[in-house]
């Protein structure tokens, strides 16, 4: 059986990264789910989270929030103990994990999001709403916004959590497989209000799972298979050695040499 007690690395975690994690293993009774893993995203990009089924890569993300517990690791975001600092963090879960039968409306689910905001009574005033409707409107779904969730289709649920995030108005917005099940339409809304919230220096930490658009989509990607395989601008981490040491056999030779191909950087006069 794997010895899950872990020694803690000196290095010390970059303040300045908006979540930087140091020996995290995580544990589902006897069996390994992460094990000792270190990882440090960069500031005002967009990151990647990638490696194959049951890899940990969304226990990566709930063990960093504080959402299951670790056997052992440190998590900062932007220097700080993660539970100092949930409010410069917006989290959207797997659309999988929500009850989408509960009996409430989209512009109820985006003024969720305001809630560190509203105080104990969470009052909410017009300005509120006004609020809301513009984070709907900022995912193209403002004409429902008075629609039960569960009448959405799985791509409109989808832009609605990403409203909700929005209105958090965070620092940190991390994403377990925003684009998992939804439409092509859908996922290029998402992926410009990713981008424009890179562009106003906000970081993006997203699960992802389809490696044909890692290139075109990220910065920065970490790849990972219980441990970190590799970790690093994607120009220079996403290689044909990483992915056939993260992937092993499930993905063949070709299709491995014509990811990496795509994320390696151009030649001059090419």
């Amino acid at each position: 059986m794997t010895d899950l007690k872990v020694l803690q690395s000196p290095a010390t975690l970059d303040p300045a990264s908006p979540l930087a994690v140091r020996g995290l293993t995580v544990s589902y009774g006897e069996k390994p789910a992460l094990f000792s893993l270190d990882a440090t995203f960069p500031a005002g990009a967009m990151s990647a989270i990638v490696g194959p089924n049951g890899a940990g890569k969304s226990t990566f993300l709930k063990a960093s929030l504080g959402l299951i517990p670790r056997v052992s690791g440190e998590v900062t975001v932007f220097g700080r103990e993660v539970t100092r600092a949930r409010d410069r963090i917006a989290y959207v879960p797997q659309r999988a994990s929500v009850d989408w039968d509960f009996p409430t409306t989209a512009i109820d689910v985006v003024l969720m999001g305001l809630y560190g905001q509203l105080g104990l009574w969470r009052r909410i005033s017009g300005a509120h709403k006004a609020r809301a409707r513009a984070c709907l409107d900022r995912v193209g779904m403002a004409d429902f916004a008075d629609r039960q969730i569960g009448q959405l289709s799985g791509g409109q649920q989808q832009r609605v959590f990403l409203a909700r995030a929005l209105a958090q108005d965070a620092d940190l917005f991390l994403l377990d497989e925003p684009f998992a099940g939804v439409d092509a339409a859908t996922e290029a809304a998402i992926i410009d209000v990713l981008k424009s919230l890179r562009a106003e220096g906000r970081s993006v930490i997203a699960v992802h799972h389809d490696l044909s658009t890692v290139t075109a989509y990220f910065d920065h990607v970490l790849l990972v298979n219980l441990r970190r395989i590799a970790e690093g601008p994607v120009a220079t981490a996403f290689t044909a050695d990483t992915l056939s040491e993260t992937y092993g056999g499930r993905l063949g030779a070709v299709q491995i040499d014509s990811l990496a191909l795509t994320a390696a950087p151009k030649k001059s006069g090419v």
